[in-house]
């Protein structure tokens, strides 16, 4: 089990980083516990500067992906759960909002159907 990361001329380096490690660990390529290269290694090694690398497990950690220990390094975190609790969340939230606004389920469903055909396409 090694990290695999391809940058093309596609999407935003970073974005590539955030995703291909994104998608490792929850495809359990990456388990939980892996530790992942320090910013400056991987940067070296992808030959992107350490702020692109930084940027992605910055996002990485908001998602609950991957957790810093301190100088013990970064590690895949036990996303599964963590991500489920977290999308929960953001769905009463959202809820919440839409109700406060005086929209009805049905706009609201409308509203989220449209968000999701923009990020994932379709």
């Amino acid at each position: 089990m090694t990290l695999k990361i391809h940058i093309d001329d596609g999407a935003a380096p970073y974005e590539q980083v955030r995703a291909q490690i994104s998608e490792q660990a929850r495809e359990g390529v990456l388990p939980v516990g892996y530790r992942l290269p320090t910013v400056r290694g991987l940067a070296e090694s992808l030959g992107l500067a350490a702020n692109t690398v930084a940027k992605a497990y910055r996002a990485l950690e908001a998602d609950g992906v991957i957790e810093t220990r301190g100088r013990n390094g970064t590690f895949v975190a036990a996303a599964g759960a963590a991500a489920q609790r977290e999308l929960a969340a953001a769905a009463q939230e959202f809820a919440a909002r839409a109700r406060r606004l005086g929209g009805s389920e049905e706009d609201a469903v409308a509203a989220v159907r449209d968000a999701l055909r923009a990020v994932f396409g379709g």
